[in-house]
């Protein structure tokens, strides 16, 4: 390596020359996710996992996580848990799909997710149980970062990002879900 080249990072490209985000980045992981299940349901720990991290990915994502490694705690529950928490949290007394609670420093926060809410609205919309917890997960993630859905505007940056965090998983949603 010449002088001139020190400091110079390996920037490489696709066959069209052009440098991809993925070739940008180094595979890092910007996001830990501790997953419990207190329900039955067909679907690992690990793909919420994995889904959140790749959400984290997503550039305007991973501008909002603090220095270091981030974490959050996903609980997949009973809708009786979640009325619970919503009526004591948000003195709301009905269940509801999915909450978030923020946290502290490096600990974005914890996210409770309905199960029977996650199978109801899967089926309603035409995706695989799944889809629906990949997407209920990741709007969480938003919220805990800061975004909100309280205008027209605010709803339309929140469905794009939760539609480009969930492409980099794989997961297209069904046409009406958002």
């Amino acid at each position: 390596m010449s002088s001139r080249d020190e400091g110079v990072d390996d920037m490489r490209a696709d066959e069209t020359g052009a440098a991809s985000d993925e070739n940008l980045h180094p595979r890092v992981t910007l996001l830990e996710a501790e997953v419990v299940k207190a329900v039955r349901a067909d679907v690992t720990p690990a793909f919420v996992r994995k889904v959140l991290a790749k959400a984290a990915a997503v550039p305007e994502v991973a501008a909002r996580l603090p220095e270091g490694k981030a974490t959050v705690a996903v609980r997949i529950t009973t809708d009786a848990e979640l009325r619970h928490l919503n009526r004591s949290y948000a003195d709301e007394d009905h269940a509801t799909d999915v909450l978030s609670f923020e946290g502290s420093g490096n600990h974005l926060g914890d996210i409770a997710i309905s199960w029977a809410a996650v199978t109801g609205q899967a089926a309603d919309y035409g995706h695989d149980q799944k889809t629906e917890l990949a997407l209920l997960s990741v709007h969480a993630l938003l919220h805990l970062l800061g975004w909100d859905h309280s205008t027209d505007a605010e709803l339309r940056e929140m469905n794009r990002l939760t539609v480009e965090a969930l492409g980099r998983s794989g997961i297209a949603i069904a046409d009406l879900r958002l």
